[in-house]
């Protein structure tokens, strides 16, 4: 069965899930706190639910969507459209520092992200906007209450995974609000809650080559079960493990933001 949301069919191929509960949405664009002067953008603003209150803070609203009915609905809104600056595009591609310019000599303000996040793209959206983060002062997104709880997860916890180690690699994680399923409409089967995520000024550890970091973070996590002695093999030996402060009986989960920084500049330090 569709499940229909204001005249418009809930996609499942776009993940979509829309916000209707007004307590909620207030709750959320409390929690953003848009500013006039800011350069704000919404990904996959839906049907406006987060949009609309948005654009009563503001004056003007950078909106990425992917579903061309919906960005036909904006261009047609009757409040907002003046205040729109709509791109049709998969944000899971957009290069997002096409929203800066390219003149060095301007004084462009950074990008505050919002939204809320489908959730079958979440995490490699997540990703996606990390490269990003020296043109963002912060992002504020709705995600599946799970990949927050794994985006601000410390070692040892059972959510502690790749997304952990490099989202506070670049990020701080603050999880902000719990959003019940009844919020949104079709009710999807997992809680929600709201993630700010401010990108560090200065980065919490020191690497030679970031690229590395994220091979021997799959390298570990991939092969979870397994100690790293065995998962890391390919990167580094027992001895070397060892000759840096690391437990080769350890599994992936065990290692924190810094060991992994260190396994990733002794890879590094080979070549």
């Amino acid at each position: 069965m569709t499940k229909q949301h204001l005249g418009h069919t809930a996609r499942k191929r776009f993940g979509q899930n829309f916000l209707h509960d007004n307590y909620v949405i207030d709750q959320i664009v409390t929690v953003i706190g848009p500013q006039k002067d800011q350069h704000m953008v919404e990904i996959g603003p839906g049907l406006g639910a987060l949009t609309e209150p948005v654009c009563e803070l503001i004056d003007a609203l950078t909106v990425i969507e992917l579903d061309r009915d919906l960005a036909a609905r904006l261009r047609t809104h009757p409040f907002i459209a003046s205040k729109l600056t709509i791109i049709e595009a998969d944000a899971l591609k957009y290069d997002f520092s096409e929203l800066l310019s390219q003149d060095k000599s301007s004084d462009d303000k950074p990008l505050r992200i919002f939204g809320n996040l489908p959730y079958n793209i979440s995490t490699p959206l997540m990703f996606h906007l990390f490269s990003f983060t020296n043109k963002v002062q912060d992002m504020h997104f709705m995600l599946q209450k799970e990949v927050v709880n794994r985006l601000a997860a410390s070692p040892g916890n059972k959510s502690y995974g790749r997304l952990s180690v490099m989202a506070q690699y670049h990020c701080q994680i603050i999880p902000v609000l719990q959003v019940p399923p009844s919020a949104f409409n079709p009710p999807p089967k997992v809680d929600s809650a709201v993630v700010r995520l401010i990108p560090h000024q200065q980065k919490p550890v020191s690497l030679i080559n970031e690229d590395t970091l994220h091979k021997v973070c799959a390298q570990a996590f991939n092969q979870r079960r397994k100690t790293i002695r065995n998962s890391l093999k390919e990167s580094l030996s027992e001895q070397q493990l060892i000759d840096i402060d690391i437990n080769p009986e350890l599994r992936a989960e065990n290692l924190s933001l810094q060991q992994y920084a260190n396994i990733a500049n002794a890879v590094d330090s080979l070549v």
